[in-house]
């Protein structure tokens, strides 16, 4: 019973954190979600073979929620792009659910490398003085760009992120306003978390290993506990980033990242 309850304690505390850091900076709760619930998994004694795979799959699937309410919020004040989004939208959701397929059939521990790697990129890019460049006024709209929205999905579908890591600063290189940027951000999230979600319980069904309460790889018991604990505690985030500078804020998160991937490649490395 205690183990439960430290169990509960420890999942309701990532919510918190997602929830938090996801208004705070705007980046999604995922960066933060998946690895402190491949932590508590970890000292759940759930084998290393599934925990990332359970940890990003959960994450998609308590995006869901977050991700409607962020959007619908975003869409009231007139701060999506809809006619970036008509463009985007499907090759987003194929891309998520490319990224789930890929990251189900990859061993844990790559996986676990994978987004060491990632979440080290990110945070020499929220060190990095970067926020005023742009490349383009406006998002191009050529074929090739279809490569954009595609590789965003995929990549974020891996990772159990929201996509706003990677929109945001995208969209805004191509001279769109922040603040569409990352309303804009929250709609993709919803597309990349829904159908990136169904592919992780398709891809984990039928397994033996996985904890009890299990839907394929989305732990039910972490999406009921994480989920509503994200949600309520976004709003802290947002009245907390209007006490610190956005810079500072920047390089606080690039510091907290860059302990997370240090620890989590040197998992892989011992796993």
């Amino acid at each position: 019973m205690p183990e439960i309850a430290l169990l509960v304690l420890a999942m309701l505390l990532a919510g918190v954190a997602g929830g938090v850091l996801a208004g705070l900076l705007g980046v999604g709760g995922g960066i933060v979600v998946v690895p402190a619930l491949e932590y508590v998994l970890e000292w759940y004694g759930v084998p290393s073979e599934f925990r990332m795979h359970i940890a990003v799959a959960t994450s998609l699937a308590v995006i869901v929620p977050t991700s409607i309410s962020s959007a619908r919020a975003h869409h009231k004040r007139g701060a999506v792009d809809v006619a970036l989004a008509r463009r985007w939208a499907p090759l987003i959701a194929i891309g998520a659910v490319i990224g789930a397929l890929i990251a189900s059939q990859v061993s844990g521990p790559t996986l676990t490398a994978i987004f060491g790697v990632f979440v080290l990129l990110v945070a020499v890019k929220m060190t990095l003085p970067l926020d005023s460049k742009t490349l383009a006024d406006t998002v191009p709209s050529n074929p090739l760009m279809g490569f954009v929205p595609t590789a965003i999905g995929t990549i974020s579908s891996m990772m159990g992120i929201g996509g706003g890591t990677l929109t945001v600063p995208i969209l805004t290189l191509f001279g769109e306003p922040i603040h569409r940027a990352v309303g804009s951000s929250a709609l993709f999230g919803l597309l990349i978390s829904v159908p990136g979600a169904i592919a992780f319980v398709i891809a984990g069904w039928g397994h033996t290993q996985l904890p009890p309460g299990s839907l394929g790889f989305v732990s039910l018991a972490g999406f009921i506990l994480i989920a509503p604990t994200t949600v309520l505690c976004a709003p802290l985030g947002a009245r907390l980033a209007h006490a610190l500078s956005r810079r500072m804020l920047s390089l606080l998160f690039g510091a907290f990242l860059l302990l997370v991937a240090i620890r989590m490649l040197v998992q892989a490395l011992q796993g």
